[in-house]
């Protein structure tokens, strides 16, 4: 899967703050109340070395689970690491009996950032087949030279061949024109023009809101059911606004190169329907749902999470157009399956929009359940969350003194905002016990506040993960 430069720079759940990063060394906060100190870190609990937990979040179903006592011994001291701030949530649940073992004010709302994700990957594993596929396909128009490029929710689109062994590009545009071209010179069709109907699932270009500085800044493409990996949002770059006319104007070229001129008519917006009864020409077929879905999590890709989400409303019934958004969705899907929903305050499906909130509680709830096998296809997206150390938006982390040791262990969605940061994941501790855990920090300081938080939950989460807490106070 491509895209490591887009994890490196953590667009994903990067939004404007994470860019005051310089580069040079970061300074603790100093506690309240004082001018001068510095803050004492926890030493990280010791780790039994002949034990050597899995790096597969569903294989620690062995083991004895760890105490609330042992673990309040152990995680204490760094919850209230000054780098997170004087509003932290927190919730550990032993993931074989869903059980909370260990918790800080899990029931109080807070900003989430990108750990709203993992609420969206639940929807979305909800109402869609994670093993059907996306398919994008060319059919007549309404006239003999006419021919209608109609999008089916791809957005990881290539301008060339078909890769069957790539996520991002296993459906071609090159693959698509060769077989339009084949099926026109069969009918007798020379020169063509194209138009695009990008109608299924279509919505706002982005959530009403969003930042447009956020857009104009490259944390985020449009949100279209038709797209190109190429034209995936860049930090600093802005994205094209129309990103179905880059997918029309690179299959027009591949058709044209295969003998048949094509015009790109016009396109504006999502385009209108293709005809009823209409004669497809050609089609290529994405990666699986549940494939795209990991794209999204291991990159925090804010408008393919925006996509999969519209199109699971859609299979749901119910329209991405509505002024709700995909928000009363995700609250409504939660409490279908039980999960609790107070205090949540859901305004996109990425979590880019400000103003946002959920608990501990909720999402602590929901990754117990997948961990106990409750909800076995949320459990498969949980499995698509980066590794510590070495995927995604983790792949550059766990990499201290402090954290190496238990890098490829947990998995973790990530989020940063300005004055936000959360993980949300799994962990095999070192008796080999599935845990999960959340935490969520919203009033992290503000200089070099960023950097700080993430070396602040990553030492809680090697804390959890190197912990044998089965008996109090070990």
């Amino acid at each position: 899967m491509g895209g490591v430069g887009y994890a490196a720079a953590d667009v994903v759940d990067l939004a404007p703050g994470i860019l005051t990063y310089d580069g040079a060394p970061v300074a603790p906060p100093t506690p309240t109340g004082t001018a001068t100190a510095s803050p004492t870190w926890a030493a990280l609990p010791s780790a039994d070395p002949a034990v050597s937990p899995s790096a597969d979040p569903s294989a620690g179903v062995a083991g004895t689970g760890p105490t609330s006592a042992g673990l309040t011994t152990a995680l204490a001291a760094l919850a209230k690491d000054p780098w997170l701030g004087p509003s932290v949530g927190i919730s550990v649940r032993d993931g074989v009996t869903g059980e909370e073992l260990y918790a800080v004010s899990p029931d109080v709302p807070r900003a989430p950032a990108s750990t709203l994700k993992v609420l969206s990957a639940f929807a979305v594993s909800e109402h869609v087949d994670l093993d059907a596929r996306m398919t994008t396909k060319v059919v007549t128009g309404d006239a003999p030279n006419e021919i209608v490029l109609v999008a089916g929710g791809d957005t990881l689109l290539t301008e060339g061949r078909s890769d069957p062994t790539s996520v991002e590009g296993h459906a071609g545009l090159t693959t698509l024109a060769d077989q339009v071209a084949e099926a026109l010179t069969a009918r007798g069709v020379g020169p063509v023009t194209l138009r695009v109907d990008a109608t299924y699932a279509a919505g706002p270009r982005h959530p009403t809101t969003w930042k447009p500085e956020d857009v104009a800044a490259g944390f985020s493409q449009a949100v279209s059911m038709l797209d190109l990996v190429s034209q995936r949002a860049v930090p600093g770059k802005k994205p094209p606004s129309n990103p179905e006319a880059g997918v029309a104007k690179a299959f027009a070229a591949a058709l044209t190169a295969d003998g048949h001129k094509t015009t790109v008519l016009p396109v504006r917006g999502a385009g209108t329907a293709a005809p009823q009864g209409a004669t497809e020409l050609g089609s290529v077929e994405s990666a699986t749902y549940g494939e795209h879905l990991g794209v999204a999590m291991a990159l925090s890709d804010n408008a393919l999470t925006e996509n999969l989400v519209r199109q699971a409303m859609v299979a749901a019934g119910e329209s991405p157009a509505a002024p709700s958004g995909p928000g009363q969705f995700l609250v409504s899907t939660l409490g279908a399956a039980g999960i609790p929903t107070d205090g949540l305050r859901i305004l996109d499906a990425s979590g880019l929009s400000p103003g946002q909130a959920l608990t501990a509680s909720s999402l602590s709830e929901l990754l117990g359940r997948a961990a106990t096998g409750d909800l076995p296809e949320f459990r498969r997206a949980v499995a698509t969350f980066p590794v510590a150390g070495l995927s995604g938006s983790l792949h550059d982390r766990y990499r201290s003194n402090e954290t190496r040791a238990v890098a490829g262990i947990p998995r973790a969605k990530t989020g940063t905002l300005r004055g936000i940061s959360s993980l949300a994941g799994t962990t095999v501790d070192a008796d080999g016990r599935l845990l999960t855990f959340v935490i969520l920090a919203d009033k992290v300081p503000a200089t070099s506040g960023t950097l700080g938080a993430r070396k602040a939950l990553d030492r809680f989460v090697t804390a959890l993960t190197k912990c044998g807490c089965r008996q109090e106070g070990t």
